[in-house]
């Protein structure tokens, strides 16, 4: 789960160059009719928001009337720039739209290149993700054409900020490295070298790496020893809170709160960087309450909550009611405790945020004991739904990003192809034609039916997920009814019995109650003996839902051999101790396993598949082969499966090899490091 708690990500810069001129004009009086006074006087702070847009509207319309060239579409520009600073989404993104319109009909590629990044910057105020990152994706790829670095690196750092809010830590990483390798050709490009180390900083964190993270942090902060960035974007403070939440990560509040007590000492942040300035000092309170520090408590807090309120922070005013939760908890004081969890809830819901509804119901949880479970339950759903809604949109991601590859690469082997023909046509143009003919159509028929596989494959996948998480909800159930009915119908009776015994011996004498008293006390013992059974079978239960590893994998290879005609050829090393392997790097072997599977009955049309589980040095290693039809790995490498399998991998710290030639079959070579001498048994 995404980490949303107070962390500053600046990313997205306004756009254009807004430059908002002081008016002498007071909104009453009539302004010079003509296009610069219109532009200016819709940039004027001073005047209400109803004037703003009127004259902004005077100006399009004037726009609307003149030549479709470059200073029409520069004006255009500036109209969709004081709609944003407005806030009219509506009026910006058709202005976007107009733009891109115009810009397409005069082959304005600059034009084209920045309309799709600021109807990107539209789809991130609406929170519509894929469709803002598509608009990126279309901006990057005539940036490329135009060899423009410097907004190959900005649009970088916008997919990899949009990436990043939907949870795509890995995907995010890759692309921030991406705007740093735009950036190297570049000679001043300070604010963006700050933000990509500043995000890096932030991913680290996320991946709890904190050492990387503080590097980075550190590296963005150096960044900005230049001078070269204006004081009022309040770089240095954001960076500063971001160490401060890195040592509060790790739970090293005495350093926390230095961090926190200098971006709060940056000159002018209050003014600036009002929500900075809020953040910094919840968190400030929020390190001082984990020292047990009182002073300045809960002022500092109540504080920070009303900066958040007053300017209609809904996440944020979430973040400092939990926060005043923990403390009244600590104070013993439940009833506040519970007042201000139930708050936060509330304002969560509201504001329809899942991450902080979820900080909400942990809260709630701890401090209302009686309606814990009820919280708990809503908890888990809440949390399944985020992360399915996290996965499905980083596989849109990644589908956009291959579709778009994919039919990069076909253009470029199209384009070799016309050559070609070209020189072919000279001597016989009708063999020529027919060839080109035929080769364009067959390349077509393939990406159609590769498409159509794709699909059915991600609804196989998803079918057999839902499949498995209600199987394993009903062995729990049946477990839980077998050792409550143990329970109630043997142990409990049993020794409800002994009790009402016991009590009778009271009411005779002693002589006489002697030897019942001895017969009572075996029962007991057998009783106890009882309770030691149904712990057993429990632990054994676990062990071997937890062992049976190679079980399951058969269970899986049969299930194989029964549904598809290949052969099917596996081995397991006996020097593999699989109860020293972690449940981690089991559930992902089995993944890989299932994957890797199913691509060699889809694809590979292959007689024989083998799959071996070999022990070496210190390393498990993973080897899945067959004699199939082969591919090419260059052209295929942005699958979505094997992307699945190569993320697997790095997940369990190892590596996944893939070697294949058409006509000469595939093989999968996942390598891990294991310690066989450690138990490392995740439970």
């Amino acid at each position: 789960m995404k980490k949303h708690h107070q962390i500053i990500v600046l990313l997205f810069i306004v756009f254009g160059a807004c430059t908002k001129k002081a008016s002498s004009l007071d909104g009453l009086h009539s302004p010079v009719d003509s296009l610069p006074s219109y532009l200016s006087l819709a940039n004027d702070d001073k005047l209400p928001l109803e004037f703003k847009k009127k004259y902004n509207q005077k100006a399009l319309d004037i726009i609307l009337d003149q030549k479709n060239d470059s200073m029409n579409k520069v004006n255009l520009f500036k109209v969709a720039n004081r709609y944003y600073n407005m806030n009219d989404w509506k009026s910006y993104r058709e202005t976007a739209k107009l733009i891109l319109e115009r810009s397409k009909k005069s082959n304005d590629s600059v034009s084209i290149a920045k309309a799709y990044s600021y109807l990107g910057d539209y789809y991130i105020v609406k929170s519509i993700a894929d469709s803002a990152f598509m608009s990126y994706f279309k901006a990057e790829k005539y940036y490329l054409r135009l060899n423009d670095q410097y907004n190959i690196a900005r649009t970088f750092l916008n997919k990899a900020s949009l990436q990043y809010n939907e949870g795509d830590f890995f995907e995010s990483e890759i692309t921030v490295f991406k705007a740093l390798n735009s950036l190297k050709k570049q000679k001043k490009v300070n604010d963006l070298f700050y933000e990509s180390y500043n995000l890096l900083g932030i991913l680290y964190n996320e991946r709890e790496e904190y050492s990387k993270a503080l590097e980075f942090q550190n590296k963005a902060l150096n960044v900005l020893d230049d001078k070269s960035i204006p004081s009022q974007f309040q770089y240095r403070a954001t960076s500063l809170n971001n160490i401060g939440y890195v040592y509060l990560n790790k739970h090293d509040y005495k350093q926390a709160k230095v961090y926190f007590k200098k971006g709060l000492d940056e000159k002018n942040l209050f003014v600036d960087k009002t929500t900075l300035y809020a953040i910094l000092m919840d968190n400030l309170a929020y390190s001082k309450f984990k020292l047990n520090e009182s002073d300045q408590l809960p002022d500092l807090f109540y504080k920070s909550l009303k900066i958040r309120d007053s300017l209609g922070l809904d996440g944020a005013t979430v973040a400092s009611k939990i926060h005043l939760s923990e403390y009244y908890a600590s104070k013993n004081d439940s009833l506040r405790a519970i007042q201000f969890a139930k708050q936060a809830l509330n304002s969560s819901r509201g504001a329809a945020k899942l991450v902080s509804t979820l900080e909400a119901l942990k809260q709630l949880a701890i401090v209302d004991a009686k309606n814990a479970s009820n919280y708990s339950q809503e908890y888990i759903k809440l949390n399944d739904k985020m992360l399915k809604a996290e996965r499905k949109m980083g596989e849109k991601f990644s589908r956009i990003g291959y579709e778009t590859s994919e039919i990069k690469d076909q253009n470029s082997s199209l384009q070799e192809k016309n050559k070609t023909l070209i020189y072919v046509f000279s001597i016989c143009t009708l063999i020529g034609l027919f060839f080109y003919v035929y080769k364009t159509q067959q390349a077509k028929n393939r990406e159609l039916l590769f498409k159509q596989q794709q699909q059915i494959a991600n609804e196989d996948i998803y079918n057999l997920m839902i499949s498995q998480q209600n199987d394993i909800e009903q062995t729990r159930i049946k477990e839980k009814k077998k050792v409550a009915q143990d329970l109630h119908d043997g142990v409990l009776g049993r020794m409800f019995g002994v009790r009402i015994s016991l009590d009778s011996l009271d009411k005779i004498d002693e002589v006489e109650a002697a030897p019942k008293r001895k017969k009572y006390l075996t029962e007991l013992k057998h009783i106890e003996e009882d309770i030691r059974e149904i712990s057993h079978d429990l632990n054994r239960e676990k062990s071997e839902l937890i062992n049976n590893f190679i079980a399951i994998l058969k269970k899986l290879f049969e299930d194989q051999q029964n549904t598809y005609d290949s052969k099917l050829i596996t081995s397991f090393d006996s020097n593999i101790k699989w109860e020293l392997v972690s449940n981690t790097v089991k559930i992902n072997l089995y993944r890989i396993v299932q994957e890797a599977l199913q691509n060699c009955n889809k694809y590979a049309n292959a007689n024989t598949i083998t799959v071996e589980f070999k022990s070496e040095i210190d390393h498990l290693v993973l080897s899945i082969s067959d004699d199939g039809i082969g591919f090419n790995v260059k052209r295929i490498k942005n699958g979505i499966g094997l992307h699945n399998i190569q993320y697997r991998a790095t997940e369990c710290k190892g590596t996944a090899t893939l070697k294949s030639t058409q006509g000469e079959g595939t093989l999968l070579e996942i390598k891990i490091p294991i310690d066989q001498k450690i138990n490392l048994q995740n439970t």
